[in-house]
């Protein structure tokens, strides 16, 4: 090669080099991340993304109750040391869980939504708003009840990603141009398959048609938060929504419901789901590796305290524990000084566990559950078949929606017996067709064009720079525009018109053609009365 050739080669290699590096600093983003919700849980999906969009060169700054132990490069956490939220981290006793479930939505919407938004009052809150606009790039607020944060689009000049830690709640369909049909589409708070007899499209009617109504109104609370921290007067929370790129919504086809959503609406479920270096303690490695016949993993998360249960649903466990025997069962409890006497002595208890690591050992052949969705998520991920027993939520439409899948056995906690619970445990531990079931469907959750992960950060990315361009335009119509009530009307309008017309003509035409027929008629009919009164 002669020595023009090589310095015109070298050349067009450094520029392309060039191009890349301004490439790269040009997409650095900076990014805020609002997750104001004391579920631990519900920070799992949230701060993985979080993590890894500062993991690939963006500076994130991060609002929430969780902040990381170990410093991550371009990550900074903005604490929100609030009394109004409650941390739920191994706190939630069996007494908070029934009093959940007479819950009314107004207390929901408050305890959820309102509360949290008091939070815009705090010192390093009041910081954050001060920031000049365009400090952001591209803020991720998470969308359950808190919607005052969407403000922040608008007061920042920023474009918002709304990220859902469950499948999309029924009150943010409608919004964002969708349409909720209760025939097949079942509510948040159903237990329903997609397949639905009459009672049970009747009952997910009504459900959807109660709850939505009750939920926005409620929320309509949080518009004197948005004019007090962001002096914006509403005509409806609702308003908000516009500045909404897209939402990140926990749900994928093969574990959820298959219905039509806009392009703004990304399945991203299972994120959260990664296989890092998590590792099994010494001694739990040991345990796990001798239960030759088997382990149950049992959990009810991150928050709930099963120690706390009544003495007889705990001995229903016992019994069971002793009846699957020489089978093992892994179970988290908080303070076992709290449980009755009598742990069966093929159980194992601890206050943390690994769970990913757990969930992958080869022992482990069953997960009892309380059906929470980021547990569930990494059981079909490493194709562990279940059992569960929903305490609240979300929770019971994830069980049963696996039940239907028969990859678990769903099991209501209120009227379980050592039978049916036994019964149900042994029934998955031994039927092979709930592990080939799970097998299949851990298969068609990660078949995707790209990873989880990969498609959350791709599209944060592009509303950065794109905005608001995926917003289908059936956000700007009234309702009875997007039902069509006005057009359905003008045409019934038409239809009868037409007929009155017709009528009306046809009337005239038979009198004009056969006048004496007419006459005749009113004739004979005076006759027939003159005939009566005589």
């Amino acid at each position: 090669m002669s020595p023009e050739k090589m310095f015109s080669l070298i050349f067009t290699l450094l520029c392309c080099q060039s191009k890349i590096i301004d490439s790269t600093r040009n997409t650095k983003l900076k990014i805020l991340g609002i997750f104001p919700s004391g579920a631990k849980s519900h920070f799992i999906m949230t701060g993985r993304l979080m993590k890894e969009l500062a993991l690939r060169g963006h500076e994130v700054d991060v609002v929430g109750m969780f902040p990381v132990k170990n410093p991550i490069p371009n990550y900074r956490d903005i604490v929100l040391e609030t009394k109004n939220v409650i941390v739920f981290v191994n706190n939630v006793s069996y007494s908070t869980i029934q009093a959940e479930q007479g819950l009314h939505k107004r207390e929901f919407v408050r305890t959820a939504g309102i509360e949290p938004c008091d939070s815009l009052g705090l010192p390093n809150m009041q910081v954050l708003l001060e920031h000049k606009k365009g400090w952001y790039d591209v803020i991720i607020v998470e969308l359950f009840l808190a919607h005052c944060y969407l403000a922040l689009g608008q007061h920042l000049d920023a474009p918002i990603v709304g990220i859902t830690t469950s499948k999309l709640p029924d009150w943010l369909v409608g919004p964002f141009g969708n349409d909720l049909n209760p025939s097949y589409v079942p509510s948040l708070f159903s237990s329903s398959s997609q397949q639905m007899t009459f009672w049970e499209r009747l009952q997910n009617t009504l459900m959807q048609n109660i709850i939505v109504p009750q939920i926005d109104y409620y929320l309509e609370g949080e518009m004197e938060q948005v004019e007090k921290y962001f002096g914006r007067k509403l005509s409806s929370m609702k308003d908000l929504y516009k500045d909404v790129s897209l939402i990140l919504v926990n749900e994928h086809y093969s574990l959820n419901d298959i219905k039509p959503l806009t392009p703004d609406i990304i399945a991203v479920g299972g994120l959260h789901v990664i296989d890092d270096d998590q590792h099994l303690t010494p001694d739990l490695q040991k345990w796990l590796d001798e239960s030759s016949h088997g382990c149950v993993y049992f959990t009810f998360g991150s928050m709930v305290k099963i120690e706390t249960f009544p003495e007889a649903t705990i001995k229903i466990f016992y019994e069971m524990f002793e009846r699957i025997a020489p089978v093992r069962v892994l179970i988290k409890i908080v303070d076992p000084q709290a449980l009755p006497p009598g742990l069966p002595s093929n159980v194992k208890t601890s206050l943390w566990l690994p769970q990913v690591a757990i969930l992958k050992h080869k022992n482990v052949k069953l997960f009892i559950t309380h059906g929470g969705l980021m547990g569930t998520q990494e059981a079909i991920a490493y194709k562990v078949p279940m059992v569960g027993l929903p305490l609240f939520g979300d929770q019971h439409t994830n069980i049963h929606s696996y039940a239907n899948k028969k990859i678990a056995i769903a099991l209501n906690l209120h009227d379980i017996t050592a039978d049916s619970l036994t019964n149900a445990v042994k029934t998955v531990l031994y039927t092979p067709s709930y592990r080939n079931n799970i097998e299949k469907i851990s298969t068609l959750f990660f078949d995707r064009p790209m990873s989880a992960i990969d498609t959350a950060v791709y599209w944060v990315e592009y509303t950065a720079k794109h905005g608001t361009v995926l917003k289908s335009p059936a956000t700007e119509l009234a309702w009875w525009h997007f039902y069509l009530l006005d057009v359905y009307g003008f045409i019934i309008a038409v239809l009868l018109l037409s007929i009155f017309i017709i009528k009306k003509f046809v009337t005239f035409c038979w009198r004009a053609m056969y006048p004496k027929a007419e006459g005749k008629k009113y004739s004979n009919a005076d006759r027939s009365m003159y005939k009566k009164s005589q």
